[in-house]
Order: C-alpha cells, then sequence, then structure tokens
C-alpha cells in the first residue's frame, strides 16, 4: 500500500462527525494497487483515549482486526518474521471454511497494536 493522501481535520464539522469535542485529527488513505483503500485516522487532541488492554485476545468484546488480502500468507508470513513483527497467530493457519474465497492467513499486530490479518486467496477451481 502506499499514501495516497494526508489530511488535518479539525472544527465544528469534525467535532459533529466524530461525537468527540475538540476533535483534531491527522488523517491519513492508504490504497493499493487495487481495491477499497483505508484511512487511518490520529487524534491529536484530545489524546485522554484509554489503551488497548495488553492482555486482549479476538474473542473479547472490543476486539476488532482489519482485513487485508495478501498474494502469499508464506511470504508475508517471512517478511514480518524477519522484521521480528509481532505475530498474533503462530503462523500461518488454514481458514478450513474458506469464507469469501480466502483459504489461509495470519494476524499480526502494527507497531500501535491493531490487529491485522492477511488472507490468501483460495485457488481457483481447475478444470473438471
Amino acid at each position: 500500500m502506499h499514501i495516497a493522501g494526508t489530511s488535518e481535520n479539525y472544527g465544528p464539522e469534525q467535532e459533529r462527525l466524530n461525537n468527540v469535542f475538540g476533535a483534531h485529527l491527522r488523517i491519513t488513505a492508504l490504497r493499493a494497487p487495487s481495491g477499497p483503500g483505508i484511512e487511518l485516522l490520529e487524534y491529536l487532541t484530545p489524546r485522554d483515549g484509554r489503551p488497548m488492554p495488553p492482555d486482549t485476545k479476538a474473542g473479547d468484546l472490543w476486539f476488532w482486526h482489519v482485513n487485508l488480502a495478501t498474494g502469499s500468507a508464506d511470504q508475508a508470513e517471512a517478511t514480518l518474521r524477519a522484521g521480528h513483527d509481532a505475530l498474533v497467530s503462530p503462523g500461518v493457519v488454514a481458514l478450513p471454511e474458506a469464507e469469501l474465497g480466502f483459504s489461509r492467513g495470519l494476524t499480526v499486530r502494527d507497531p500501535d497494536g491493531h490487529a491485522l490479518m492477511l488472507e490468501q486467496r483460495a485457488a481457483a477451481p481447475g478444470p473438471a
């Protein structure tokens, strides 16, 4: 993904949009060569949010993650391990239901602690 744009938003409209008095945000838009993009919001003010508990598990009510498609779950895992990134899953795991066409994946935390699920598309069935 690459940075497609950045902005800082604040004022009465942003406060109403976020329902946060004094909201001043830095917004970074990320795009891949195809598919939808992601907007990352950083609250510059207020900065009194609570951090996610360090013992958060995937079954907790407040847990969430972002799903991203990858061409190769194995290659993604190797890159993440080489960079000593924080894997949540033990490595690449099979997604037996292959929901939405994904067959394998892994979960990792970004530098801010957000969970990202990297999913590999299932191979298209061959001719019968």
